[in-house]
């Protein structure tokens, strides 16, 4: 690891490599990290290539280093302010809520029994209602 790189620092790299899930980026001769898909830009990155190709000479600051597995954390988006949000469009006016309207009373058979019945039990009554 080059003595130095810190966390914190913004260096100049050379797109090395890209991955689905993000670019390699040559900081020195010895030195590469890695910039992950959600640190390109602001806003969703569906495929890198849209943003960067091999050869690209970027800016990125440094978000991690770790000694031990020899792997720099790298942000290409940290470099560039964040895009002023889209004014939200004014709200519209609550709307009223719908009257609604009584529903057609159901024409009931004065001799069937109410509540809930078996398929089983009505089954019989329906086969003696169609034979009328």
């Amino acid at each position: 690891m080059s003595e130095k790189i810190e966390v914190g620092s913004v260096v100049t790299g050379k797109v090395t490599g890209i991955q689905a899930y993000g670019a390699f980026v040559a900081l020195d001769e010895n030195t590469q990290g890695l910039v992950h898909i959600s640190e390109i830009t602001h806003g969703f990155v569906k495929d890198i290539n849209e943003h960067l190709k091999v050869g690209d000479e970027v800016q990125v600051k440094v978000l991690s280093i770790d000694e031990n597995a020899g792997k720099i954390g790298l942000s290409i988006r940290a470099t560039v302010e964040a895009p002023e949000a889209p004014v939200a469009a004014p709200k519209a006016a609550p709307k009223k809520p719908r009257k609604r309207t009584a529903a057609a009373a159901i024409k009931q058979d004065t001799e069937a029994p109410q509540g809930f019945n078996t398929l089983k039990d009505k089954l019989q009554e329906w086969i003696e209602q169609s034979q009328r």
